[in-house]
């Protein structure tokens, strides 16, 4: 096993400065721990674990499909992720990079992770939802969540190649990202797999539904229906999800949805997110297709919007044109803040307990 402290890059530049030793960056990351922003703390913070002698990082999983959970990661297998994505993105020494997420999640500890081993020149700034917007430098690589490529469309000419994780991209965002130059990505991953293993271009030519694997990456799909993903250069052990998927060889799938979440209503076995996906142009701001239990059905589905007093309504009628009889929202309810997870997902468990307490209005009863 090896005790040694991660090398870094001899072209690595953090906001400009260049740092080609492992005394230099504690020196910089020990500023940002005694002097920083929040922010500029949790990179510090990272960048020491980073350059100790400990073969690995414990980390603390975002909590957007279940409880959170401590992990370990070896730095070793870091290194491979960042490799993998710097092969397949063609992003090598000099790439100008920005991080605008926090380091206290994998995405943002990645991006460190990536332009220390590859020697990029990456900036850093606070993970605001208009991070890109504040500044005026153009970038090679950056990645973002959907909450802040929503709230930076007009600033994406000065990104190259853009990957969006932590959380779907509606079909409202995908369209509006069509009229875009820079080359655009969603991701497939989790914190077990070290970041993404697998990307689909979501604009231009290339655009497609089905996620390609990094390399060294595998797929299967177990009795479930479920992803299993083999990636033995980052965990050595098969990593079995709840993802239910549509397998297109053992190096691309289309997502489905999640397995917890699947509704069964009279007989119909129905993905949430496939409706979501159907419906998700014709309703302005976030939603989700759940469900709650009925005495005929067994489980009836539900429409859950957020939206105040004075936000417009949803046209229900066309909502429901574009959707099957049994795919059709039997009630609909409003809350006027969703809860979401630090890295912006939806709490889908957290928003059904409000319903199921009586805290979200309802209609169509």
């Amino acid at each position: 096993m090896n005790t040694q402290s991660p090398s870094i890059h001899p072209q690595f530049k953090l906001n400009g400065l260049a740092i080609s030793s492992a005394e230099e960056l504690l020196n910089f990351a020990d500023s940002l721990t005694k002097e920083g922003t929040d922010f500029e703390i949790s990179v510090g913070r990272f960048l020491e674990q980073w350059l100790n002698f400990d073969p690995a990082i414990t980390l603390t999983t975002s909590g957007s499909t279940g409880a959170p959970k401590t992990i370990e990661l070896f730095k070793e297998a870091m290194v491979h992720s960042a490799q993998a994505t710097g092969s397949y993105f063609k992003l090598g020494a000099g790439t100008r990079a920005l991080l605008c997420l926090s380091a206290d999640y994998i995405a943002g500890k990645m991006m460190l992770v990536r332009a220390m081993t590859l020697g990029w020149d990456l900036h850093i700034v606070a993970p605001a939802k208009d991070s890109l917007v504040e500044y005026d430098n153009d970038y090679d690589f950056v990645a973002m969540v959907p909450y802040q490529v929503y709230h930076s469309i007009e600033a994406l000419d000065k990104v190259k190649k853009l990957i969006i994780g932590g959380g779907v991209v509606s079909a409202e965002l995908e369209d509006r990202l069509q009229s875009k130059q820079t080359e655009v990505f969603a991701t497939y991953g989790m914190t077990e797999t070290i970041s993404h293993v697998a990307v689909r271009r979501l604009n231009g030519f290339a655009r497609t539904e089905v996620y390609s694997a990094l390399p060294g990456i595998q797929f299967e799909t177990d009795q479930r229906g479920c992803l299993v993903i083999h990636a033995p250069k980052l965990n050595p052990n098969p990593v079995v999800t709840n993802d239910l998927v549509q397998l297109e060889s053992g190096v691309a799938f289309k997502w489905m949805g999640r397995l917890d979440n699947v509704v069964n209503s009279g007989g119909h076995k129905l993905i949430p997110e496939v409706i979501e996906a159907k419906i998700s142009d014709l309703i302005s701001g976030r939603f989700i297709i759940a469900a709650e239990p009925d005495p005929l059905l067994g489980e009836r589905l539900i429409l859950v919007l957020e939206r105040n007093p004075g936000d417009p309504t949803p046209d229900i009628n066309r909502v429901f044109q574009v959707l099957d009889p049994y795919e059709r929202p039997k009630k609909i309810y409003s809350a006027s803040r969703f809860p979401m997870t630090a890295t912006q997902k939806i709490k889908r468990d957290r928003l059904l307990e409000y319903i199921r307490e009586g805290r979200a209005g309802s209609s169509m009863d």
